[in-house]
Order: structure tokens, then C-alpha cells, then sequence
């Protein structure tokens, strides 16, 4: 009988399959790695800061996990939180002076395969954690008209700082480290918003606000100007303005038409007239968002001199 060797040469080929395929079967991803780290934290009197991360294993052959946190060069071994299983944490205390960390997790662990334990290790992106001497009391009043000046008391405020509602930044004005107004922006009425003060050091939450309808009334009701040529306008609101007065945002689709400036009514006061001066000759409107049935448009024309 006659049977076919396998050549030398055939062999080491095998075998170098072999192990290319074990060496791409062991660069596959077996755990993942998630950190569950804010990218901001409030300033403590401790200055201790607790660093979390979630370990899931995609394969039940992963064993011995043991999970590093890096913090300057110099690794730190994680504990098991009690918030569940998987997670690890670390409390490090931030040397005086300091208002940032950079960190990455390291972690190693075995992976089973024909009775052979591998030690592997995984490891994620390096970054960076802001510590915020700042603290959001609270909102002056959680509900008030499109327009309105609102104020937020807390600590550590910079005029940086804005006011943001739902993501989208109002018109912010810092008062002092210790407060900061903003006027409600022109959204849709009767619902509530999410606050929140955002700055280069992240975000932090404020409450919810809701937005209260209101009506206006604008005087003349269409404007005909030609250029040059001035006219005043008048808007009136159903109650007095509050403390700050109260902000008219006015949109037009002609700018380079209407030459007006900003409308406030005066705290106390429940109008206000402005002059309205003609630009280059156009048609087109003038838009007041957040009255009424959600918008009211006042016609402006001005043709040439």
C-alpha cells in the first residue's frame, strides 16, 4: 500500500497557518472596556475623586481579571464597586493645586483555550477629567414668558459661562462668581425645558423651566418706510416687565432693510418704543417668536428714496 508523507517543508507551512490563525484568533477583542468616569466633577473640601469602570467579558473563557487605573505614569489596582457587577473603581486624591486629571485603564486578564491560560491585557484611550469649583444652587423662579430675565444663584461662575435650554445657548449675562441671568429664549410655549450652564470645564444641570405663553401687541401693525426715512414702532405686553426687563427678540428676514436696535422692556414698564430707520429697499417681515399662537409677523416694505 502506498501512502502520501507530508513533505517538511509542507509541514512548517501548516504549521505557520497554524499559528497565524491562533495569533489573529487571540488579537480579537474578548472583553470591553467602559468608562462610566464623568469628564467633569464638583470641587470637594476631600479632594478625593472617585474613578469607575465597567469590565464585560464577550467570552466565558475570560478569567483572572484584574483592572489598573494609570493616574500620571503610576498604576493603581481598582476595587469591585457595589453598583453592580463588572464595575471597578478607584479613589484618588488630587494632589493640592491641581484641577485636572489625565487617566487610562489597563487591565489584564487570561483567556482559556485547550487548557492553556493566555494573559492578555486591554487598555483604553488616555482622558482627561475637569475638576469645577462650581456649584448650581438654583433657578430665581422656574417659569416665566419668552423674554424674561432670570436669574441663577451658585459658586464659582465665569463669564464664560452660558445658560443653555434643551442644548440651545439664551443670552447670557454674567452678574458676579456668584450669579448669572439669562433671558427665556423664544421657544414653544406651555412645556418645560432642561437648564443647564455650560462651559469649557462641562456641564452642569440647573432644573427644569417651564415657559408660560404670553401675548404681544405691535404698533403700527406693517411698517412702509423708505430708505433713510425713520418711523417709531411700539410693543406692548399684557403685564409689567420684570426685574431686568423684558428681552423682544426680533428676527427679520431683510436685514440689510430694517436699521433697528435691540427692544427692552423696561422692568416696571409694559412697553416700549424703538425708531425703525429704512435700509436698502426690500420687502419682507418682521418675526417676534414665542407670542401668541407661537409667532407674530409685522410687514415691513421699503422702497427707494
Amino acid at each position: 500500500m502506498h501512502t502520501n508523507r507530508i513533505s517538511p517543508a509542507r509541514k512548517i507551512l501548516v504549521w505557520l497557518a497554524a499559528t497565524l490563525a491562533f495569533a489573529v484568533l487571540a488579537g480579537c477583542e474578548t472583553v470591553t472596556l467602559t468608562d462610566l468616569t464623568p469628564k467633569s466633577m464638583a470641587k470637594n473640601p476631600s479632594h478625593i475623586y472617585t474613578f469607575s469602570l465597567r469590565i464585560t467579558p464577550r467570552t466565558n473563557t475570560v478569567s483572572g481579571i484584574g483592572p489598573n487605573i494609570i493616574i500620571d505614569g503610576q498604576s493603581y489596582k481598582m476595587k469591585t464597586s457595589p453598583l453592580g457587577q463588572g464595575i471597578y473603581e478607584f479613589e484618588y486624591q488630587l494632589p493640592a493645586g491641581r484641577d485636572r486629571v489625565a487617566y487610562y485603564y489597563l487591565v489584564n486578564y487570561n483567556v482559556e483555550g485547550n487548557q492553556v491560560l493566555t494573559p492578555k491585557e486591554a487598555y483604553t484611550n488616555v482622558e482627561t477629567v475637569q475638576i469645577v469649583d462650581r456649584y448650581v444652587l438654583s433657578l430665581e423662579v422656574n417659569r416665566g414668558p419668552v423674554g424674561a430675565r432670570i436669574s441663577v444663584v451658585g459658586r464659582g461662575f465665569t463669564p464664560q459661562d452660558t445658560i443653555h435650554f434643551e442644548g440651545q445657548p439664551t443670552r447670557t449675562n454674567f452678574e458676579s462668581p456668584n450669579a448669572l441671568s439669562f433671558f427665556v429664549p423664544p421657544l414653544e410655549p406651555n412645556r418645560n425645558y432642561q437648564v443647564t450652564v455650560n462651559s469649557a470645564a462641562g456641564n452642569s444641570p440647573v432644573g427644569t423651566f417651564r415657559i408660560d405663553p404670553s401675548s404681544i401687541n405691535v404698533s403700527p401693525a406693517a411698517l412702509t418706510l423708505r430708505t433713510g426715512e425713520r418711523q417709531n414702532l411700539t410693543f406692548t405686553l399684557p403685564n409689567a416687565a420684570p426685574t431686568g426687563g423684558t428681552l423682544i427678540d426680533v428676527q427679520t428676514d431683510i436685514p440689510d432693510s430694517v436699521i433697528m436696535p435691540e427692544v427692552i422692556v423696561p422692568q416696571g414698564q409694559t412697553y416700549v418704543s424703538i425708531t425703525v430707520e429704512g435700509g436698502k429697499p426690500g420687502n419682507g417681515s418682521l418675526f417676534l417668536k414665542g407670542f401668541g399662537t407661537g409667532e407674530v409677523t409685522v410687514p415691513v416694505t421699503v422702497s427707494p428714496r
